[in-house]
């Protein structure tokens, strides 16, 4: 006898067959208010555990929602009315690309939380069944280990996050640093850089770097309404750091404080003062932030391995750890959309000619099409 499938949209419910072999399991869809309505026990099952990265909250479906316009669903996974996983989605779409099924945008980690296989197969299943429905070029999940499944049909490893297990003090972290690091550090001090924390009142400066660095790598930058939305949304948890010569800031950053684990997602530095090492300093007292709020573990992020953003945070101590995005491709290949890709090396530099004025205008509505 099948499973049976709730689909929950708004005030609405309807149901419809699902995959999964345990019959014990439904799987929730929901979307819209739905999502709101149940924030709390979705939450709670999220964010159990010791150690848990912010990035899991499933408060950045409204975030997506209210920075980008994407249409988000959360998949729930219930057995006996408890909850026993969760898939959260959102639909990215834009008429240059295409359509899309992610989980989640913006992060880099994400995808399927559950507490048995038949959870996990019943919420992949699902999600494949609405990547179908839905008639996206992919569906992606951004998982840390593989899901072995039919329906996901391709995956991505070159990449790995790297994380630094932090010691008690910061004055173990400046022990264990090389030498090097710790003489780049000290340039940077030397260079009198004044280094400020703040979250609405600094986000003017934490832009203005962003928006220059995303421009000289030929990138579409973010719109400043996401990161306005992510520091409303997680109001202890979250802040900047910017760094400053002669008040003008030349290097920025983006904490997220999670259970254990400090991220940061984005940060940026200004090329014309790279001789100032205002980047070391800034990751420095981004390390000793996360210490001083009692953390283990400080995520730098993705990086290609042994690429030159992993050797930077390998530096630093950090360790990789295994980043396995996996695919179901219904019309699109695997990194197409990746910066990397050749065929877009000649767009790459007229972006990097263009007034940091007009990426500024233009980038957030091409970026929020990018998955």
């Amino acid at each position: 006898m099948p499973t049976i499938t709730q689909v929950s949209t708004g005030s609405r419910s309807h149901r419809i067959p699902s995959l999964t072999c345990d019959p014990t399991i439904s799987i929730w869809t929901h979307t819209h208010t739905a999502i709101h309505n149940n924030i709390g026990r979705l939450t709670d099952f999220a964010m159990q555990g010791g150690t848990v990265a912010l990035s899991r909250h499933p408060r950045w479906l409204t975030i997506l929602q209210q920075a980008f316009g994407h249409h988000t669903i959360v998949l729930e996974a219930r057995s006996d009315d408890k909850t026993v996983g969760l898939l959260p989605l959102a639909e990215v779409s834009s008429w240059l690309f295409g359509r899309f099924l992610v989980s989640l945008p913006y992060l880099n980690s994400n995808g399927v939380i559950a507490v048995s296989p038949f959870a996990e197969t019943a919420l992949v299943e699902r999600a494949a069944q609405i990547a179908d429905e839905l008639g996206v070029r992919y569906l992606e999940l951004r998982h840390e280990r593989p899901i072995e499944l039919a329906a996901l049909n391709g995956a991505m490893t070159g990449k790995v996050h790297m994380r630094l297990p932090l010691p008690a003090t910061q004055e173990e972290l400046w022990k264990s640093l090389d030498a090097k690091v710790r003489n780049q550090v000290r340039k940077g001090e030397k260079h009198r850089l004044d280094v400020q924390w703040g979250r609405e009142d600094v986000l003017d400066a934490f832009y203005d770097v962003l928006s220059e660095n995303m421009r000289d790598l030929g990138t579409p930058v973010y719109g400043r309404n996401l990161f306005e939305c992510i520091i409303r949304s997680f109001p202890q948890d979250t802040e900047f750091c910017i760094v400053r010569s002669a008040k003008k800031p030349i290097a920025a950053a983006l904490l997220l404080h999670g259970k254990g684990i400090t991220e940061v997602p984005t940060a940026s530095s200004l090329r014309g003062y790279n001789h100032t090492c205002a980047n070391m300093l800034m990751y420095h007292h981004l390390i000793n932030r996360s210490i001083s709020r009692g953390q283990s573990i400080f995520d730098f992020g993705r990086s290609t391995l042994d690429g030159g953003t992993y050797r930077f945070k390998k530096q630093w101590g950090a360790l990789p750890h295994s980043a396995i995005w996996q695919y179901r491709t219904r019309g699109g290949a695997i990194g197409e959309m990746r910066p990397d890709n050749p065929r877009y090396e000649r767009i790459i530099r007229l972006w990097q000619r263009m007034p940091i004025r007009l990426t500024r205008i233009i980038g957030p509505y091409i970026v929020r099409g990018i998955p």
